[in-house]
């Protein structure tokens, strides 16, 4: 019912269309001048005007065929060789994908105008325009948009994918990369306080609590089958007399890692401080300390404690965001802004670097479309493809069937033209 209704609708805009009706005024008025001078064809001048409406007419009615077998079978008949269109709409789909991507958007075209295309100056302009407002509202509307997206289902994503990446990949040069820029930014206290704030809220929930002691008695295991008799004897003793109790363990700790978070003076927290400052150097060269970190960070990778810990350090970290996001004066916001605002003033006030920037941009560009061009004419062809055939069909008539129609028109002229220019000619001949 829809495709019919569709194709009734399809008819009467064709009808109605302006050039439609001229093309059938011209055929009319060539059937009409036949009818007219009918009676007058004995005469030479009645003869000449029914020659010249008859060709119209057959000239018209030929040019009607002709247009109408592009898009479908003229009168329903099926005619060989008509609807020609829905008959070999696929190759059509096909060719029109090679023509577009092969002889129009050739990749010597594309490059020639992408190089034309002044983007130094654009740059320059853009830059230009913006303020430091601007930016500012601009960082804080997409970090809070940012910061909202990051729901506890995908912090709980975001856990799994980060120890997924540490257990694929080896851990020591991205650690080492990771203090260096925590260091020339400031970061690393900040590092500290949050990871000991972080695992001392951990340790006040009581399954977490119990994941660590787990962890602790599986590392004194590992410690014991490791030491000889004597150290073991000692060890077991201590453990019976309650000299190495878990939860005694567990509590030094806890108020060891709050000490650490609140205390910028504390030693332990100097200690790791300098610890980070001397990291990435060691983890780059030596190669013991790399080895023990890799087997370190496969072990942990096992435990479903540090799984817990990961989750709960993301989190913290979530939480942390969200909590400086919220406020006017936010630090995050702060920092990304101010980078912002430098690469803005120096895009305005340093010509290489645009001229850099335009060059780095355009070599990209070209290399996408030479990479890329092959699937222009695919692309192109599964977008005609899609169309099916009465899709095309009705593609082709909204873009050129009225233009088609003066087809009609110029064949009931020129018919009638070349009629009465042949019948002139029998009339000279038979004069002569």
């Amino acid at each position: 019912m829809a495709t019919a209704a569709a194709s009734h609708t399809s008819l009467m805009s064709r009808t109605r269309s302006p050039r439609r009706r001229l093309a059938l005024a011209a055929l009319l008025a060539a059937v009409g001048l036949a009818v007219a001078s009918f009676p007058f064809r004995a005469t030479w001048w009645g003869g000449w005007v029914l020659a010249v409406a008859e060709a119209g007419i057959v000239g018209g009615l030929a040019d009607w065929f002709a247009v109408t077998a592009l898009f479908r079978h003229p009168l329903g008949l099926p005619i060989p060789h008509t609807a020609l269109i829905p008959a070999n709409w696929e190759l059509m789909a096909e060719r029109v994908g090679v023509m577009v991507g092969n002889r129009v958007l050739t990749k010597e075209y594309v490059t020639r105008e992408v190089s034309r295309f002044d983007v130094a100056d654009l740059l320059a302009r853009l830059a230009a325009r913006v303020k430091p407002g601007d930016v500012q509202d601009a960082v804080h509307a997409v970090a809070r948009w940012a910061a909202e997206q990051l729901s506890p289902a995908a912090t709980a994503d975001l856990a799994g994918w980060l120890r997924r990446v540490l257990q694929a990949r080896p851990v020591t040069p991205l650690l080492a990369t990771a203090v260096e820029i925590a260091r020339g930014h400031g970061w690393d206290q900040r590092i500290i306080e949050l990871g000991a704030g972080t695992l001392t809220e951990a340790l006040d929930r009581p399954d977490f609590r119990d994941a660590v002691g787990d962890l602790v008695d599986e590392v004194l295991a590992s410690y014991r089958e490791k030491m000889g008799t004597y150290p073991r004897i000692l060890i077991g003793l201590a453990d019976i007399f309650g000299l190495i109790d878990r939860d005694r363990l567990i509590s030094a700790l806890h108020a060891a890692l709050k000490r650490v978070a609140e205390d910028p003076s504390d030693p332990v927290r100097e200690r790791l401080g300098q610890m980070l400052a001397a990291l990435p150097e060691r983890l780059r060269h030596d190669a013991v300390l790399a080895a023990r970190v890799e087997a370190a960070k496969d072990e942990l990778m096992a435990s479903a404690a540090i799984a817990h810990l990961i989750e709960d350090v993301v989190a913290g970290l979530r939480r942390a965001v969200v909590a400086d996001l919220a406020s006017e004066e936010s630090e995050v916001v702060a920092w990304i802004t101010a980078r912002l605002e430098r690469a803005r003033e120096q895009i305005v006030a340093d010509d290489r670097l645009r001229r850099e920037l335009d060059q780095w941009m355009k070599l990209r560009a070209i290399e996408a479309i030479e990479r890329h061009h092959d699937r222009i004419a695919r692309f192109i062809e599964r977008g005609v493809h899609a169309l099916g055939p009465e899709g095309a069909v009705r593609l082709i008539e909204e873009h050129a069937g009225d233009d088609l129609q003066y087809i009609r028109v110029n064949g009931t002229v020129v018919g009638g033209l070349a009629g009465g220019l042949l019948y002139a000619i029998h009339l000279l001949v038979r004069l002569l």
